[in-house]
């Protein structure tokens, strides 16, 4: 087996047998890479609507490539005024879960990204949400080219990644790692001064101390490769129409350690959404989470 074969078997396996796993209504495994603390929710929810501001509202086929079960209530949003929505991924299981959430309005593909099965301009919109770092290198520059041959002209795919660095979370790193620095030794603080008849304290069930301390096995992740700015920016957009906006600026390191509802985070996080609305590009770049816009206005040769 190749290289870049087996790089897509691991990714298979780990969505078909943990990451698209439920483990309770409507949640699944994956979502521990997301914060879903009520302190973070509307934050959380505003950069996930930030996607629907872009594409084409309404249309006949909105395809969505890397579905997975479609988690998250914000994603639906995305297709809610289309005729059908194409869910298109290499998991079978995240196919199924994506059947039982949109039914009849959805159409279930098993596909890989780099080589869709569709007609060139079949769609009014595309969007791809955490998926084209889960290709192979090799394979990232010609997953951008299949969006952009299946999009309608005149329309919008959104791309929604991770880069592999941020300078904005650079920048707090030496912050974060002392509130979570701090957080473990008020843990082992409450832990030994606990009478034995005392019950167990868990002060932070996300951490991967207090897991491994309740003796919980920690999933371990998949493959990913990311690429920065300018791969973006040269490599892609040498082929296609490209913009670099900000879906969200911050990691879930960041969120877990730093924003609470006893320093104000709601406050804090509505301060953040409204500076990333007044400088998205800057945010998009700098951030940790970009929104890539592809417009197909113009002819681009995809054979060169």
């Amino acid at each position: 087996m190749s290289e870049t074969n087996a790089v897509k078997q691991e990714v298979q396996q780990f969505y078909d047998q943990v990451g698209w796993q439920s483990v309770s209504e409507d949640v699944y495994q994956n979502a521990r890479y997301e914060d879903l603390r009520p302190v973070s929710r509307e934050y959380i929810h505003r950069c996930h609507m930030r996607v629907a501001g872009h594409i084409q509202p309404e249309g006949r086929y909105m395809l969505d490539a890397g579905s997975g079960p479609v988690q998250y209530p914000e994603y639906m949003e995305y297709s809610r005024h289309y005729e059908h929505r194409v869910c298109a991924d290499i998991s079978i299981i995240g196919l199924k879960e994506a059947r039982k959430r949109i039914g009849e309005h959805g159409f279930y593909v098993v596909a890989d990204v780099a080589c869709l099965p569709f007609k060139a301009d079949a769609f009014d919109s595309v969007v791809s949400l955490h998926t084209i770092h889960h290709l192979p290198e090799e394979e990232q520059l010609q997953a951008f080219r299949e969006l952009y041959r299946v999009l309608a002209p005149h329309r919008v795919a959104a791309v929604v990644n991770g880069w592999p660095t941020s300078r904005l979370m650079n920048f707090f790193e030496p912050l974060i790692h002392l509130c979570q620095r701090l957080r473990y030794l008020s843990y082992r603080l409450a832990r030994k001064g606990r009478m034995p008849h005392e019950p167990n304290i868990v002060l932070d069930p996300d951490s991967a101390q207090e897991k491994r301390n309740n003796k919980e096995e920690i999933p371990k992740g998949t493959f990913t490769n990311r690429h920065d700015v300018a791969w973006i920016q040269n490599e892609v957009g040498a082929f296609m129409p490209i913009e670099i906006f900000v879906w969200r600026s911050v990691s879930v390191r960041f969120l877990r350690a730093l924003i609470h509802p006893w320093l104000g985070g709601r406050l804090w996080l509505r301060l953040l959404f409204w500076l990333e609305e007044r400088y998205p590009h800057y945010f998009g770049e700098n951030g940790k989470y970009p929104l890539i816009l592809i417009r197909k206005n113009r002819e681009v040769l995809l054979t060169q």
